[in-house]
């Protein structure tokens, strides 16, 4: 497991903000092959992501990388490209526009071949991206498709086309809408990653110089049960890892919870009643997530 509060997008073909990306202090940065670099860049694009994985310093971040699609000729190249030059210094691949779970069998295949041909040290962990109807409804079997998955990521901008939505460009509905435009496609990619047990990451929002905004649109995500957020610019990573982080009253509530609970269990008690609530155990599961995040984001010691 890995925190994932903030996962910056960076072009893979901009060597400058490589380098800016590495010490943003971003949880995960994803070298971008996609959409942030032009046809005619893209191959050439490879060679700079693997300078900036293997030269840079990247402390605690994590290092990913997005490839092209699996429907596009970039794609195979890229794998191979990435993981070949890279080796071990890469953490994640990013699969977009994930359709159905034979997608990310294909990425799962030829991570394996290539790990065992290259002897790396270390398994490469995937995250794929939810931004089409057809992946929408297949999000159950796409994140239970490997072992390998380490998060599923919800991707509004691709999938307000592939649904035919009426958006702006910060993928908010052009007219009046009663309630969150996106609850319903969020829900589903929710889901599906917690069936799996792994990490669910929120949209971007391309809105970047409003950062109220951002906060708030991270709350709503958080406050469903989201991991972390996409950031399209270095100014929303502060944000994102303080949304996606417990508060000290947060922690310190979820430690004296499980502790009173543990004392009326021992005596025999399987509910008890504080500050005028009734607390059971699954108050003790979501005690347990907050401490969970709490100590993957580095407030509480690990074991």
């Amino acid at each position: 497991m890995r925190p994932r509060r903030s996962e910056l997008a960076t072009p893979a073909d901009n060597a400058h903000m490589c380098e800016k990306a590495a010490a943003s202090g971003a949880d995960l940065v994803f070298l971008d092959l996609e959409d942030a670099c032009a046809p005619a860049a893209k191959e050439k694009a490879r060679a700079t992501a693997v300078t900036a994985l293997t030269e840079l310093d990247w402390g605690r971040t994590a290092r990913a990388v997005r490839v092209n699609g699996l429907d596009t000729r970039w794609c195979h190249d890229d794998v191979i490209e990435i993981v070949t030059g890279a080796r071990d210094a890469l953490d994640v691949l990013i699969v977009p526009k994930a359709r159905t779970a034979r997608d990310v069998w294909w990425v799962d295949v030829l991570l394996t071949q290539l790990e065992e041909k290259l002897a790396l040290s270390k398994r490469i962990g995937l995250e794929v991206l939810i931004e089409e109807a057809e992946g929408l409804a297949n999000a159950t079997e796409i994140a239970r498709a490997s072992s390998r998955l380490e998060a599923v990521i919800f991707g509004a901008g691709d999938l307000s086309a592939s649904l035919h939505a009426r958006v702006d460009g910060n993928f908010d509905p052009l007219g009046d809408y009663p309630g969150d435009f996106w609850h319903h496609a969020r829900v589903q990619v929710l889901t599906a990653a917690r069936t799996a047990g792994i990490d669910a990451i929120d949209a971007p929002y391309p809105a970047y110089r409003d950062p109220d905004g951002y906060r708030r649109a991270a709350v709503h995500a958080s406050l469903l049960g989201f991991d972390g957020k996409w950031a399209i610019h270095p100014s929303q990573i502060a944000i994102a890892n303080d949304v996606f982080a417990p508060t000290p009253e947060e922690i310190a509530d979820a430690q004296e919870a499980i502790e009173i609970y543990q004392s009326a269990s021992d005596s025999g008690t399987g509910a008890i009643g504080r500050d005028g609530r009734l607390v059971d155990a699954a108050h003790m599961r979501l005690a347990a997530n907050t401490l969970q995040k709490a100590t993957l984001a580095g407030l509480l010691p690990g074991d």
